[in-house]
């Protein structure tokens, strides 16, 4: 069975706005076969993604705003011809520039707001033969800032009184907890780090959990969300 896979010449797929990003199509052929054509698609943009749950000033901020395209390129990499029984190789290489008007953004995956840049390799082949289609995600990251931000920290206090959605306080046991967050502004590249100290607590501690929860918020001219 015939396939076609896509190969960056970086194993963890990262360039940065400028670059050169660069690699491989990869056909492999049982018996070779003839096509119509080997193309490149690059493809990149931002996207708001509604789920079921999305209701109110985020939908119809969603509904209004259309996938903004940040990239779009198509190369040819192959003429109509035959591929030989086996592997091909071909190369392909192209600077990762934005269209004129535009700039790049780093890939985000969230849950509302979706930042992707991919790659689709197609060989075109006969009426009776289905076309061999691959894509194949690469990340974009912008560097850093030149100036460090400075980093101050972020004390917190945690009592039974400050909790929310409590049905009954009385349930809660006596307990305080202090600590801080060295810095509320983290790069994602470096380590969230702090301290916690449990000052009292009048029932046994089996264990402690940090969760992180991220936030995405939306602006428009209809408000944020």
């Amino acid at each position: 069975m015939s396939s076609v896979e896509i190969k960056y010449s970086r194993t963890d797929r990262l360039y940065r706005p400028g670059e050169v990003v660069s690699g491989q199509v990869v056909i492999s052929a049982k018996g070779g076969f003839s096509h119509n054509g080997v193309t490149l698609d690059i493809d990149g943009g931002v996207q708001l993604q509604l789920s079921a749950k999305n209701v109110g000033l985020f939908e119809a901020f969603a509904s209004a705003a259309k996938p903004i395209t940040l990239i779009r390129r198509t190369f040819e990499l192959a003429k109509p011809g035959k591929v030989p029984d086996g592997i091909t190789e071909i190369p392909f290489e192209f600077p990762l520039e934005p269209i004129e008007g535009f700039q790049l953004y780093e890939t985000y995956h969230g849950v509302f707001v979706n930042i992707q840049y991919a790659a689709t390799v197609e060989v075109a082949r006969s009426l009776l033969a289905k076309n061999l289609q691959k894509t194949l995600e690469f990340i974009v990251e912008l560097p850093g800032e030149s100036a460090r931000v400075k980093e101050e920290p972020v004390p917190f206090t945690i009592t039974p009184e400050a909790l929310e959605n409590v049905k009954s306080r009385q349930s809660v046991p006596k307990f305080k907890i202090t600590g801080k967050l060295n810095s509320a502004l983290c790069s994602i590249t470096r380590p969230m780090s702090g301290e916690v100290v449990v000052e009292e607590c009048d029932a046994p501690i089996h264990s402690i959990e940090l969760q992180l929860v991220r936030v995405e918020t939306c602006g428009s001219s209809e408000g944020y969300a």
